[in-house]
């Protein structure tokens, strides 16, 4: 069931109220054949449905793309990665299912953090961020600096993310609370209530093991 507000608003402003920001909940992160398959991704799938029903219109579902051509830097990132080098309507780059339906249109961006201008104008000036999604180690964490370095509150909800691996996971999470009181790392029951009930999934997927991998083996955002 929905709240009338979203979590952390005043009711006399209802504009108070956190902006959830779902990052990157795409079949190239969560499908299990993918190069760039975070292992614990349908684990997060029930707790942001959950979060994504509480919040209401303040949502912000966003996509990771692949630019039509890469430039600098990034020419090298996809030499290494020539999968990924797929227009935006390719079918990696599309929410996964159980998402898609409630997400409404996306915000995409070509890089990995997605505190874009159309991200602030929607947070606004002090405005909260609330962020949930993958992968914590890369583009969740890529969004939260930018967003605190803008002086937005930024809270995190771990274990509405998902990592590259667990120890990646943890590693991220750990490096964003060195940024408090700008960011905060929370979890589900601590944005919606003690008593909040997160919807069971398939955890075919997030059962598999997830070992660290050394900077070089990176498997991709």
């Amino acid at each position: 069931m929905s709240t009338p507000y979203a979590p952390g608003t005043d009711p006399d402003d209802p504009q108070s109220a956190p902006w959830l920001a779902v990052i990157d909940m795409q079949k190239i992160f969560g499908e299990p054949g993918s190069q760039w398959f975070a292992p614990r991704f349908a684990e997060t799938v029930g707790p942001i449905g959950k979060l994504v029903a509480a919040f209401g219109p303040r949502v912000t579902f966003t996509r990771f793309v692949a630019p039509e051509t890469p430039r600098g830097a990034w020419a090298k990132y996809y030499a290494q990665w020539p999968f990924a080098l797929q227009p935006p309507e390719s079918e990696i780059y599309q929410l996964v299912d159980d998402l898609a339906p409630v997400a409404g249109p996306t915000l995409d961006a070509t890089t990995f953090g997605k505190w874009t201008p159309e991200l602030a104008a929607r947070v606004g000036d002090g405005g909260r961020l609330l962020l949930a999604g993958v992968s914590t180690d890369c583009c969740v964490l890529s969004t939260a600096l930018a967003a605190a370095d803008a002086g937005v509150e930024v809270q995190v909800v771990a274990d509405a993310c998902a990592g590259v691996s667990d120890a990646d996971h943890r590693r991220a999470l750990d490096v964003m609370r060195l940024y408090g009181p700008l960011i905060q790392v929370v979890t589900v029951a601590d944005v919606l209530g003690q008593d909040a009930e997160v919807p069971s999934i398939p955890r075919d997927a997030g059962d598999r093991p997830a070992t660290s991998t050394a900077p070089g083996e990176r498997t991709g955002p």
